[in-house]
């Protein structure tokens, strides 16, 4: 990273580790919208940090940016910030204005579940020709929440206008979104499970020097490295090209998405019963890894988008396909 970079990252770290406190997190998963977070983070230039200075963004470098959302992942950061940093970046792409406060990636056929619909201001709303920019007349059809209790909801959108064409469908974006924050809260996960172990004691010696336990967290630590690589691949190609993007980011979802289940069921087992219980830091991201790994297309969605892509590459172009990535 950058110095700049390095500073905002540290910045950001300081802000969430003295404002996302116990009582705002269990708030925001009650549906409560946390604003002096989003308000501290948005004075940081967080919602701006992928979109050029020349039109009026923060100028971070894009891989620089996207670091920010693993950041917010570690953190299991109740805010659509991700989403509001590629939707702002797809504005800028499309020449449209930039989001007035938190927005929304909305796919085709992506309505029916928003983050934080009923907050946001602005929405990217994907048509058959197109993105185009809504920030007046959406309304909440039907108020939803995800498996960690955060807000879901399913909207209604005007008659759209002239869309503007860009570079690949938005459910790319935002599965890059979750791809990155799956990887980043996994890390955390390895992180508090590597802590628990070494300081619970059973039979007059820490549980972390057992040789069973040591071969699960070998498997929970292995999980969460091609968790992370597969999310650097996706990043960096989306960064290349984001119209030839797809088969990186339907990779890295279908193999964080093992990673997810592997890593929560281990990291789980090694806590016992306390990791399941509201008093403890665990299930803040293994409920949040459940839910991400299912939004922006679940499993079988991006296993199905890979199966199409070899079957169209055929015998021939099948070597060339994966080598590419």
């Amino acid at each position: 990273m950058s110095e700049i970079a390095t500073m905002l990252a540290e910045s950001i770290e300081r802000l969430l580790d003295a404002r996302l406190d116990e009582p705002t997190m269990r708030a925001a998963r009650a549906g409560e919208w946390p604003d002096e977070l989003w308000r501290a983070l948005e004075e940081q230039g967080v919602p701006l940090a992928l979109v050029p200075e020349e039109v009026g963004g923060f100028g971070l470098d894009p891989h620089d940016a996207l670091e920010l959302i693993r950041l917010f992942g570690r953190h299991a950061v109740p805010l659509p910030l991700g989403e509001t940093m590629l939707a702002n970046a797809t504005l800028a792409e499309a020449g449209l204005p930039l989001a007035d406060g938190p927005a929304a990636l909305v796919p085709i056929d992506g309505a029916g579940r928003v983050a934080w619909g009923r907050h946001c201001r602005t929405f990217v709303v994907e048509t058959p020709d197109g993105i185009v920019r809504v920030d007046g007349g959406a309304t909440v059809e039907r108020r939803g929440a995800d498996l960690a209790g955060l807000p879901r909801d399913a909207m209604h959108f005007p008659q759209p206008d002239d869309a503007i064409p860009v570079a690949g469908p938005l459910i790319e974006r935002g599965a890059l979104v979750r791809a990155l924050q799956c990887a980043g809260a996994l890390e955390r996960v390895l992180e508090l499970t590597v802590t628990h172990v070494s300081e619970r004691v059973q039979f007059g010696r820490p549980l972390a020097k057992f040789q069973a336990i040591q071969q699960e967290l070998a498997k929970l630590a292995g999980e969460v490295a091609a968790a992370s690589a597969a999310a650097d691949l996706a990043a960096e190609t989306f960064l290349a090209d984001p119209a030839d993007a797809g088969f990186a980011i339907a990779v890295a979802r279908v193999r964080i998405g093992e990673a997810v289940g592997r890593a929560n069921g281990i990291a789980h087992q090694l806590h016992g019963a306390i990791g399941f219980t509201a008093e403890h830091r665990l299930h803040l991201f293994t409920t949040s890894l459940w839910a991400w790994r299912d939004e922006f297309g679940g499993a079988a969605h991006w296993a199905t988008s890979l199966g199409d892509r070899t079957l169209a590459a055929g015998k021939d172009g099948f070597w060339p396909m994966v080598t590419a990535a």
